[in-house]
């Protein structure tokens, strides 16, 4: 995988009330929780528009809003389980992919540089970040064209031993793999304030220090 040639992809919901982020809630309302999801995905896509690619896509489940920056491709999503949906995201690919989420919003080009800078392997069929939850940010493919249609599918989502399971499936499937350093997701109030202490001065951290004033929670 090289970097001019990478399609980044970020998959992501419009942040809307009471569709994202709801395991903020409580201690957020579905507003504020929204409102943290938009900062997320916004710090996110800044970072995709920072580092060098051939194409930069977001792949959305609903509408794209005002926080949407220019050159960011939008997609919808497919139908089904997100297993489903990852697996359609990279089969509208060609050559080098690498796919992130919207909860890292402490995400930085440095830590994508492993698998985008010039120092990138050109031996690697695949990329893995895992999360500290258990799932994983970030899966990368040398030539998703030519995956296995398994690669993905089936792979049992939001649960603990989703990232052991998909890295799994990547080294049965024969491809080599490299492993990008682990992040924590962002689901609890725990993880808003965990991520947002590592990336302080972005929108993310921003908007929690807005909706939590010092001492009040």
């Amino acid at each position: 995988m090289s970097s001019p040639d990478t399609t980044l992809l970020v998959i992501a919901k419009e942040p809307l009330p009471g569709r994202v982020k709801t395991r903020l809630t409580p201690p957020f309302s579905p507003t504020e929780a929204a409102l943290l999801a938009e900062a997320a995905l916004a710090d996110t896509l800044r970072t995709v528009l920072a580092v060098p690619a051939r194409r930069r896509v977001l792949v959305l489940e609903g509408r794209p809003g005002p926080w949407l920056p220019p050159g960011i491709e939008v997609v919808p999503q497919s139908a089904g389980g997100l297993d489903e949906r990852l697996a359609a995201a990279f089969e509208r690919c060609t050559g080098p992919t690498l796919l992130v989420g919207m909860d890292t919003p402490q995400l930085t080009p440095a830590l994508l540089a492993p698998a985008l800078g010039p120092t990138a392997s050109p031996r690697c069929d695949a990329w893995f970040g895992p999360a500290d939850d258990g799932g994983f940010w970030a899966l990368g493919l040398a030539a998703p064209e030519s995956a296995p249609p398994d690669l993905i599918r089936g792979v049992p989502m939001s649960v603990p031993e989703t990232g052991a399971v998909q890295r799994r499936r990547l080294v049965d499937a024969g491809l080599t793999v490299r492993d990008l350093p682990p992040l924590r997701d962002v689901d609890t109030a725990a993880d808003a304030e965990y991520v947002a202490a590592l990336a302080p001065h972005g929108r993310f951290a921003a908007t929690l220090r807005r909706l939590t004033p010092v001492g009040a929670r």
